[in-house]
């Protein structure tokens, strides 16, 4: 299946090392509440929810990529799901206090 909106939660966990991860912090709990969130979605669009493996950025985690834009949040935590399930899938407008700086345009 060919997806309109696809959205990947990294849930990368590091062991032996100081280094933060994502995993660590909430991603398999942002990953359901996405699924959670999209399912009572009632929108013409396919969207996909998932977790990822690492996505680089682990020191400003936790990450959620969203495709096809490319465009990477920060610090994502579940009570800032619906805002970007609402902005960002929704209303095709990103939540730019969570975006990436080096992503915004």
């Amino acid at each position: 299946m060919i997806y309109d909106v696809h959205i990947f939660v990294c849930t990368n966990q590091r062991t032996g090392t100081e280094k933060l991860s994502c995993g660590e912090t909430h991603g398999l709990e942002l990953t359901s509440e996405f699924k959670k969130q999209l399912k009572d979605l009632n929108v013409n669009l396919k969207v996909r929810a998932n977790k990822s493996g690492c996505l680089g950025i682990c020191d400003l985690g936790p990450t959620v990529a969203i495709y096809p834009e490319g465009a990477f949040y920060v610090g994502v935590k579940k009570e800032d799901v619906s805002e970007i399930v609402q902005s960002h899938i929704v209303n095709k407008m990103p939540v730019e206090r969570l975006l990436l700086k080096a992503w915004k345009k």
